[in-house]
């Protein structure tokens, strides 16, 4: 599967997630709103149906309900039909906004019965109340008729409980007709009295009182209602999905967006760096990739740019080389065959010196091979090494020897300085060829009556051992190619007084492989001074 679709589906999860987990939140939540609309609706119908109460109570009457009921509607917003329980109707809510009455709901009405409670019930003695219900009945056989017809005189009145628990009528103007009674109508007492009187043999006295009000008082009491709310097939209160969909929609989107986004981010330099390394695999070393950034692709794109610059290097390098080596073999190689041919044509004669010339230049160009695969063996860690422990001193002895007559001929003087034994683990006899190339390289770069040292030191558990001339020195600008293959400071210096030019880089293979350091120094005029630094065997090491 492609990275793309891995980051795709990864983000397409998360994304299926978020969206669960926002859908869920957002049911929760409008579950929540719902159950408190739920709740809300029951305040209002008890709100409604307290008020419509309190008018009946307050007025003895239905008469003006109409706008009481117009103003519960609009501040509840419910549609609302007050009838009788002989459906005799009130008002409607409908028809008070002027609008044509819409099917009442198929819900059950909702009763409300303006009688009051009468409070001489509540927590009395057994036996206790007979008095108190026929001063109830009387109290409030009066309050309501007065309460009528002060309403349908249009007078403006307010009712509260009395100690009894019946209305209490105040009016600000009390019209003529409406006076309040001066005293009790004495047949209708006497009937109150003689149906309350007879509870007393009763064995539930509180429900026979009870009973005995309401049964008194129900030619002035308004008659119940029957209230309907609402509208036939209105839809009940639910969740609205559409914003919960557009919401986890717009989730979804954003997250996908996002993958792609991100998606794009990485897989650009991606493609770059696969584009790259095709136009490197065909041999198109100079590509490079853009690598700007600190995150993970960047360094990636920076490591590939270091790759190709070290391959595009090696090319080079490669290509230096096989110049080099043509260039170094083709002028001797010329005149060898143009000596040959002139002494096969009889144009030279074959004298003993022209021979040994010749023979000394195939020498040189075979010590050139041998040095040219013994580089290339150690460059290729192939180079055959046979570690012992050896005296350094005994090395730097043995290259003295091997240089004496060199030495002698030139006029220069070939010292050794090495104080105390030295031993460090090396192949004596390539540790000899590293130091015969620099005490070599030396003895031709120091003028006649001059020195060439070789001298050894110790410093820590380093080995130091340092090769100084007194010749003419090298540049500054020259010391970073010494080590290079076929490279000279002196240009005009052919080979047979100035080397293979491969001398310096077999050295520092050699002292490399051994886990070494050489490190040259040299100021013009002065000398040259080569160190070589190794690692010795620690005490007791056979």
């Amino acid at each position: 599967m492609s990275f793309r679709l891995r980051v795709l589906g990864l983000l397409m999860l998360v994304a299926m997630a978020a969206t669960a987990a926002t859908a869920w939140l957002t049911l929760r939540q409008a579950n929540r709103q719902v159950r408190d609309s739920v709740t809300a609706g029951r305040q209002e119908v008890s709100r409604i149906t307290t008020e419509l109460h309190a008018y009946g109570f307050a007025h003895g009457s239905w008469q003006g309900v109409a706008p009481t009921v117009g103003r519960l509607s609009r501040e509840t917003g419910q549609r609302i039909r007050v009838a009788t329980e002989a459906d005799v109707l009130l008002a409607d809510s409908d028809a008070l906004a002027g609008r044509e009455p819409r099917p009442v709901s198929g819900q059950p009405p909702v009763l409300v019965d303006p009688r009051p409670r009468p409070r001489f019930l509540e927590g009395r003695a057994p036996g206790v109340g007979v008095k108190d219900t026929i001063v109830s009945i009387f109290r409030y056989r009066a309050a309501t008729r007065y309460a009528a017809c002060l309403t349908r005189s249009g007078a403006e009145l307010t009712a509260r409980p009395d100690a009894y628990g019946m209305p209490e009528v105040r009016t600000d103007h009390q019209p003529p007709q409406c006076a309040k009674p001066a005293s009790k109508d004495l047949r209708t007492a006497q009937e109150d009295a003689s149906a309350a009187t007879a509870c007393e043999s009763r064995p539930r006295l509180e429900d026979c009182l009870r009973r005995v009000f309401y049964e008194r008082t129900r030619s002035v009491t308004p008659p119940r209602l029957q209230v309907r709310l609402g509208v036939r097939d209105e839809s009940p209160p639910t969740l609205a999905a559409a914003p919960t969909a557009a919401v986890a929609g717009g989730v979804a989107l954003a997250a996908v967006l996002g993958a792609l986004l991100l998606s794009r981010a990485v897989l650009r330099p991606i493609r770059a760096l696969t584009a790259a390394a095709g136009d490197l695999g065909e041999g198109d070393l100079g590509r490079r990739v853009p690598a700007a950034g600190r995150d993970e692709i960047a360094e990636l794109g920076r490591v590939f740019n270091r790759m190709a610059a070290s391959l595009q290097a090696g090319e080079e390098r490669q290509r230096r080389l096989t110049g080099d080596i043509a260039h170094e073999l083709r002028t001797p190689l010329a005149n060898l065959r143009g000596y040959l041919e002139a002494l096969r044509d009889g144009v030279v004669e074959p004298t003993p010196e022209l021979l040994d010339s010749l023979h000394d230049e195939a020498l040189l160009q075979q010590r050139i091979v041998d040095d040219l695969q013994d580089l290339a063996l150690a460059e290729a860690g192939a180079l055959t090494y046979h570690w012992a422990a050896v005296e350094l001193g005994e090395v730097l002895e043995a290259c003295r020897t091997a240089h004496r007559a060199k030495a002698a001929a030139a006029g220069v003087a070939l010292e050794v300085v090495a104080p105390r034994p030295v031993r460090v683990s090396a192949d004596a006899d390539r540790l000899r060829q590293a130091v015969g190339n620099l005490v070599g390289n030396a003895l031709r770069a120091t003028a006649s009556g001059g020195t060439v040292s070789l001298a050894l030191a110790v410093e820590g558990e380093l080995a130091v051992l340092r090769v100084r001339d007194t010749g003419k020195g090298i540049s500054a600008e020259d010391l970073p190619h010494l080590f290079d293959r076929f490279w000279r400071a002196d240009a005009a210096r052919g080979r047979a007084t100035g080397g293979s030019g491969l001398g310096l880089s077999i050295a520092r293979q050699i002292v490399t492989d051994h886990r070494g350091t050489i490190d040259v120094e040299s100021t013009v005029g002065v000398g040259t001074t080569f160190t070589i630094v190794l690692p010795m065997v620690p005490a007791g090491t056979g």
